[in-house]
């Protein structure tokens, strides 16, 4: 890994532990918090786990809506009961303005652009995550710029600026976690040369990755290298032999 890169990093992975969003979604903000501080860890991350033939033990459901679940920590949790407080204010209001407007008019005006919305979201999120080429670590192996590293950038064509670049830009948003999105684009074209092999794009047609990734990526394995220094390093595999 070259120096400059050490160095220009340094700063980040500091602000890597604090908040990434101001959104008032408290439950979000400290799952994604955690996602950006153990990005790649099989251990600790929080966001498109994949999966191990032995699989990743909780002691508890893991839930966005449950204080007491395990993505959370004990400061967290009154916050977490806010963020449930303001669903059920909102569920209300929607109630409310269901009877006045009918069922079908909120449908239309509300339920179908949530769905897409949280579609296209899902969607995004997943592929930034999941790559055939992307490796994730145990804790022996896991550090936070292996796991920054760990993300791919996609093309999505013109939807790219539909989505304010959040789609191609990834890399470097994992790697500045606390810079202004609209600084994204040009933050991407001065990391690529420093990067160099480290730097992870596919420009496949997202609805083609979606069914490769869906077919490929199913489990995640440890490295087949004898040296031992890879052990604590996983790939994805599809055969479930």
């Amino acid at each position: 890994m070259p120096s400059a890169i050490i160095n220009c990093l340094m700063t980040s992975s500091a602000l890597s532990s604090t908040p990434v969003s101001s959104s008032p979604y408290f439950s979000w903000k400290h799952s994604h918090r955690r996602h950006h501080s153990n990005t790649g860890s099989l251990d600790r991350d929080e966001v498109f786990v994949p999966k191990q033939k032995s699989g990743r033990p909780y002691d508890r459901f893991a839930c966005h809506y449950d204080p007491y679940g395990p993505i959370y920590n004990d400061r967290e949790r009154v916050e977490i009961f806010i963020s449930d407080a303001g669903i059920l204010a909102v569920s209300y209001g929607l109630y409310r303005l269901a009877g006045a407007k009918g069922l079908a008019w909120v449908l239309c005006v509300y339920g179908g652009p949530l769905l897409v919305v949280n579609a296209f979201l899902v969607m995004i999120t997943y592929l930034q995550h999941t790559h055939p080429s992307l490796p994730h670590y145990d804790s022996s192996e896991w550090d936070w710029l292996k796991g920054a590293l760990a993300t791919v950038d996609r093309d999505y064509g013109i939807l790219n600026k539909v989505f304010h670049n959040i789609t191609d830009t990834h890399v470097a948003h994992h790697l500045f976690s606390m810079m202004p999105h609209y600084h994204a684009m040009e933050a991407t074209k001065a990391i690529k040369p420093v990067l160099g092999e480290y730097y992870q794009a596919d420009e496949t047609p997202f609805y083609k990755a979606m069914w490769r990734e869906a077919k490929e990526c199913v489990y995640v394995h440890p490295d087949d290298d004898d040296n031992q220094k890879s052990k604590g390093v996983f790939w994805y595999r599809n055969k479930l032999d």
